[in-house]
């Protein structure tokens, strides 16, 4: 339970020093930044595209590591809610 606690502070420790520490930056080339400007202006359907791709990429990495979350919580559970054999 104690090495729980740790990780746990750990991470919030680490979230905190992320969310406070981050500036505002350009992610995108100047190549995408321009076509998906571009394809905004005149109708197209491009600028959607690469928008649903983005998004598409940046929820993997959250459901990989969800279903890790949700596989340790059943096995831990599982060890705890054992009852203890009395002899």
């Amino acid at each position: 339970m104690k090495s729980l606690r740790l990780l746990f502070f750990a991470l919030i420790m680490g979230l905190s020093a992320f969310v406070l520490s981050s500036t505002p930056a350009k992610a995108q080339c100047a190549m995408c930044s321009l076509n998906a400007e571009n394809s905004t202006q005149h109708g197209n359907t491009q600028g959607k595209g690469l928008n649903n791709g983005i998004l598409f990429l940046l929820s993997m990495p959250f459901l990989v590591g969800g279903s890790v979350a949700i596989l340790w919580y059943k096995k831990y559970r599982q060890q705890e809610a054992k009852p203890p054999v009395l002899k």
